[in-house]
């Protein structure tokens, strides 16, 4: 298996690491996610043989959620150190030089720079939900479903706000596609990126030119500087040569200059991506779920389909194949909260001594199978955002009872899982009317380190057996090494093949099936949540986020 590290008390295991780093043969992958930047280095096979992280948050900026772009070069930076630091101290070599690599990120938002590269409106992330008008207009036009988080959206609602930095306009990217610009010189994107930037031809691999001509039309008496096609990043599918790292890319990953340039890039890709290829799900009738701080559920579909469901998102594999996606803005984030606070209390009462946050999580996590099945009339709102699929403009976290309710930490953060997955499983529900289905679903994130909790009760919400992934914890960036990995040793085998045979043939699957009484139990919840759901939507009007006015006061 793959996807797990060997014995690095290995003799042979070591030499061959060792080999793989002197000669150079090793890969790179690079996420940004929306809390953490990752970077997984992996061997010539693909299994992992270091990996660094840095910590990062969103903020809000006038009215917007954003990431300043001197905070990612900050990351990546300390992502790329802390792995050449790992390879250094458990190998014993310095780390000089890759094969290839690849940038992953968050997907879709609004990055949008002008003819000298400088950046003319602070980035906007997947996060914002203030393109509602932009998006209803566009899915119109279009006849397929244009989500508010896209770029397309986001480009359409600042026109139609008469933004002043429209006109200036020479380049639209995503996070991913931005960090690959910087490091090869090359504006392009990994299709499945570029679907949320654009509604993509299944057929040609690349912008709809149909829509592309109805965009242009739409917009022929706006202040727009050209037609949007000249403003969108080159479109690739995995396996495509995505340039190199330049000698300027090489000091910006790495200022101590021992990276050499020179490192064969793979098309950049958005999270989901990377998501599907650490789940090995990019065949039809796959899928898998990613938690984080958003949770999104992928499944791969037989053949395109046209879904105005405004649940549903049309995106691709990052081979082209077509995928339907339920993507929810909130996910894991309150619980992670809760859990922390938890800690704290525990340490302050000195009934507790954290050796690690793992072992916080797992010891709180656990008591959720305690609860009662429907967490005895505790109910949950994980909102910090806007969530558009249960129509909530924005976003406040809510917890409430029923008066007689078993108010116990078992109930308490059974129900804060619960909610981390209820606006799922409404969309899912959502997919199923449109008789899109999968026989199992693989998920990954870091909710599922605590095994047999997450898992067991995701297989509940979504009534459908839940697979683990080997990589559940860090599977993002590993998942973009093994793209990097694919594009220098794929050899034109399909990336479905390349994945089953070299990656993941010794995998065995550790699957969930979904147990009645938590399936009846999640079902009362969820309808208590939906009940809900009206005053949970006004919060954001109750409590103002610091540092807003509020103008009746």
């Amino acid at each position: 298996m793959k996807a797990d590290k060997p014995d690095p008390r290995s003799i042979s295991w070591r030499a061959r690491a060792v080999r793989d780093l002197e000669s150079g043969t090793a890969s790179l992958g690079i996420e940004l996610g929306s809390t953490n930047i990752k970077s997984t280095l992996v061997a010539a096979d693909g299994t992992p043989l270091a990996s660094g992280s840095s910590g990062w948050e969103n903020t809000l900026v006038d009215g917007h959620w954003s990431y300043a772009l001197d905070s990612v070069w900050e990351g990546v930076q300390e992502s790329y150190r802390n792995v050449a630091s790992a390879v250094e101290k458990e190998y014993g070599v310095p780390l000089t030089s890759v094969a290839s690599f690849g940038v992953s990120a968050m997907m879709h938002g609004y990055l949008a720079f002008d003819e000298q590269g400088s950046l003319l409106v602070p980035f906007r992330t997947w996060r914002d939900t203030t393109t509602g008008e932009a998006a209803a207009r566009l899915t119109q036009l279009f006849g397929v479903n244009i989500p508010l988080r896209w770029s397309i959206a986001h480009y359409y609602q600042a026109i139609i706000d008469g933004e002043d930095h429209i006109p200036r306009v020479s380049f639209l990217t995503t996070l991913a596609g931005y960090v690959h610009w910087r490091l090869t010189g090359n504006k392009v994107l990994g299709i499945g990126d570029a679907v949320g930037m654009f509604p993509i031809d299944a057929k040609t691999k690349d912008y709809d030119q149909t829509m592309v001509a109805a965009f242009d039309d739409l917009t022929s008496e706006s202040p727009v500087p050209c037609g949007i096609a000249s403003l969108l990043p080159r479109v690739l599918v995995a396996g495509e040569k995505a340039g190199e790292l330049t000698e300027e890319g090489a000091r910006l990953l790495d200022p101590s200059g021992r990276l050499a340039p020179g490192a064969l890039a793979c098309p950049p890709e958005g999270d989901a991506g990377t998501g599907m290829v650490a789940t090995n799900s990019v065949r039809p009738r796959t899928g898998n779920v990613s938690v984080g701080t958003s949770i999104f559920a992928m499944l791969v579909l037989d053949k395109p389909q046209k879904m105005m469901n405004p649940a549903i998102d049309p995106v691709a594999t990052p081979s082209g194949d077509p995928v339907a996606m339920v993507h929810c803005n909130n996910g894991a984030q309150e619980v992670s909260t809760w859990i922390e606070l938890f800690a704290e209390v525990a340490v302050a009462f000195g009934k507790f001594k954290i050796n690690s946050m793992d072992e916080v999580y797992a010891a709180i996590l656990a008591e959720a199978l305690h609860g009662d099945k429907d967490c005895g009339g505790v109910v949950a709102y994980n909102y910090l955002s806007g969530e558009p699929i249960a129509g909530v403009g924005e976003g406040r976290p809510v917890i409430t009872r029923a008066s007689n309710a078993s108010m116990s930490l078992a109930n308490f953060i059974r129900a804060e899982l619960f909610s981390c997955f209820a606006t799922l499983a409404m969309g899912m529900d959502a997919l199923r009317e449109e008789g899109v289905g999968c026989d199992t679903l693989y998920a990954h994130g870091g909710l599922f380190r605590t095994e047999g909790v997450a898992q067991r009760l995701l297989a509940a919400a979504l009534g459908t057996p839940v697979g683990l992934a080997p990589s559940a914890a860090t599977g993002g960036s590993w998942g973009m090494a093994i793209l990097a990995m694919y594009a220098v040793r794929g050899d034109g085998i399909p990336l479905p093949d390349f994945l089953a045979d070299t990656v993941f043939g010794e995998t065995k699957d550790r699957i969930v099936e979904p147990v009645e009484a938590d399936i009846e139990g999640f079902r009362a919840f969820l309808t208590r949540f939906k009940q809900g759901l009206p005053w949970a939507g006004e919060a954001a009007e109750a409590v103002l986020n610091i540092n807003d006015t509020n103008e009746t006061e």
